[in-house]
Formats: structure tokens, sequence, C-alpha cells
């Protein structure tokens, strides 16, 4: 670290989308280093990410527009149910997936911290 780095920008249009991908989710990755990594998810209305896991990482979810559930836990039984302004945290190894049940395209903004690959699908979390 130095006191002389310069603060980084990225400005919307230099955005990189990074999968892996889910048919009606987008995911922008802004920046990555080796232990961090932030970005844009955009989901259409009636989408789902379907179930993954972020391995070493943990992440902190901010909802900018739209409608985002989470489900997670035992069987997917832990939802939460989130809007603009609310936030999420997801722990290292949390399988999980987000749902857009509203009628707009939602907007969340993530930043992960950890290391490894930042999103691994699975088949569902372990039964109930």
């Amino acid at each position: 670290m130095s006191e002389s780095e310069p603060v980084i920008g990225r400005t919307a249009a230099e955005r990189t989308v990074v999968g892996p991908t889910v048919e009606g989710m987008v995911r922008e990755q802004a920046f990555a280093t080796d232990g961090l990594w932030s970005g844009l998810a955009r989901t259409e209305p009636g989408m789902d990410s379907g179930w993954h896991h972020h391995g070493e990482y943990e992440s902190v979810i901010f909802v900018v527009s739209g409608t985002l559930r989470m489900e997670s836990g035992p069987g997917g039984s832990s939802v939460f149910e989130a809007g603009p302004g609310d936030f999420l945290y997801v722990p290292r190894g949390a399988v999980h997936r987000e749902l857009n049940t509203g009628t707009e395209a939602s907007r969340i903004v993530v930043t992960r911290a950890g290391h490894g690959p930042p999103t691994t699908n699975v088949d569902g979390p372990a039964p109930a």
C-alpha cells in the first residue's frame, strides 16, 4: 500500500460481464483483486440465479432497485424478502439463490471478500 497510489474508478460502460451466467441474470464486475470482488447484478422479473455459493468469499448485497428474495439454509427454508435500501450478508460457502419476485428488473450491488472462484453453481442445499 502506498499513499501515492491513485484511486481507481470504473464507469458503468467499463464493467465486464462475468460468469457463470444464468438466463435472466447478468453479473457485471467492477473490480476484482486477490481478496475482493465487487460488481452489479441485474435479474429480470420472475427469474432466479439458480443455486450457488461463493466458496471462500463472504458477500454483502445492497438492493438498489426492485425486489430480491434470498433463499438459503436446509432445503432453502430460510427466506429473506429484500427491497430497495436493504442489505444482506452471505457467509462463506452458504448455498443460496436469489429470485426476483417483482414486476421490474432488480439491481443489486455485490461486494465479496475472500479468495478462489467467485461463484460455483450447485444442485441445491442439503434437505431440511
